[in-house]
């Protein structure tokens, strides 16, 4: 099979992602599962070859992968977009490529709450959008900014490393600058961003207390700014966001976040019953009881306010997959073991059997 062949492959199966490991066949992900493609296992000098042609098809140098591992993206015409991280392992190169097709599918399809997609109406501020690795956060993000380039007239910045969905004008300008070709990381990339007039800046993920520093300040001066951290749960997000800063700065830092905060949206996949993957939605928005909370330190308290407002469209995660599991679409063990404290879930599955 080759790398084209592959590719296409790939995306007419639906996978969501590709495995190239020297001793192992070829082999996709499809719905949650990873699944050998062919008998014949991939040898070091093939393997070699192929990261070659990933590189001469992203134009990348392959200087880049000096340090041991690299990430970079690739297009192939008429079939779709290809997030790459190429990496040593065992003194042998593998590559994982995330398939990212070049159109957004209808949104009725992906189980995204309506209260998700109403976040585009949101002028200023921060939207984070929280999660695994592999659980949607960039897809819900992509969907946010098609809606705000469909509806306002605004510039639209986007800091991706790399860039996964391609957004074409709309009623909106969308620039899309890649991390590693157009800039050379995200706080140099987010310091010019407040000089090119943007009304909304995308910034694929708060990695370091400067790009957090920079990007809350970004909200606070008017601009909305969206971004994705590797947490799963609104309260764990908010005391990853302060536990980045010296202890001296942390008050401070809670009083900055109280006020930029517009929401929190944390997410899963969770293999269902029929076999294919179905997303679960943790929802907080920041109300006067959720900003006190945040600036008074009382994180702990945030999963029971968000529950008691739910006319406001907030839930927490474990309610979100309790509502799957009465529906049918999950089983008890999957409803157990993706919970935030399964003691809570055991108590209320045995209510609602």
């Amino acid at each position: 099979m080759t790398l084209e062949e592959m590719l296409v492959t790939a995306v007419q199966k639906e996978a969501s992602d590709i495995f190239l490991v020297v001793g192992q066949p070829v082999s996709f992900k499809i719905e949650g599962k990873i699944i050998k493609q062919e008998e014949t296992i991939i040898k070091p000098n093939i393997m070699e070859e192929l990261v070659n042609q990933l590189y001469g098809m992203g134009h990348r140098d392959t200087a880049h992968r000096k340090q041991g591992d690299d990430d970079f993206s690739i297009s192939l015409g008429g079939v779709g977009r290809f997030r790459v991280n190429v990496f040593l392992q065992r003194g042998s190169w593998s590559a994982v490529l995330r398939v990212v097709n070049f159109d957004l599918p209808d949104v009725t399809q992906m189980g995204i709450p309506q209260s998700v997609l109403d976040l585009s109406k949101k002028k200023k501020g921060m939207i984070l959008v929280t999660g695994a690795a592999g659980s949607g956060k960039s897809t819900t993000l992509a969907y946010i900014i098609d809606q705000i380039n469909k509806t306002r007239n605004c510039h639209i910045l986007t800091l991706e490393d790399p860039i996964e969905f391609l957004h074409a004008h709309n009623k909106s300008i969308v620039s899309q600058r890649e991390i590693g070709i157009d800039s050379v990381n995200y706080t140099r990339a987010l310091k010019a961003a407040l000089r090119e007039a943007p009304d909304v800046i995308l910034i694929g993920e708060m990695r370091d207390l400067e790009t957090i520093e920079i990007a809350m300040t970004a909200a606070e001066t008017g601009h909305l700014v969206l971004s994705t951290l590797h947490t799963v749960g609104a309260a764990n997000t908010v005391d990853r966001i302060v536990d980045v800063f010296p202890p001296d700065q942390q008050q401070q830092i809670r009083i900055q976040l109280a006020m930029v905060l517009q929401s929190v949206v944390s997410q899963q996949l969770l293999p269902s019953v029929s076999g294919n993957l179905v997303p679960v939605f943790e929802i907080m928005h920041a109300n006067k009881a959720i900003q006190t909370l945040i600036r008074e330190g009382k994180v702990h308290q945030l999963n029971s306010t968000i529950s008691t407002n739910a006319e406001e469209g907030m839930i927490v995660m474990d309610k979100s997959i309790l509502n799957l599991y009465q529906r049918g679409e999950i089983t008890e063990e999957t409803a157990l073991s993706c919970c935030m404290n399964p003691d809570t879930m055991e108590r209320e599955l045995r209510r609602v059997r």
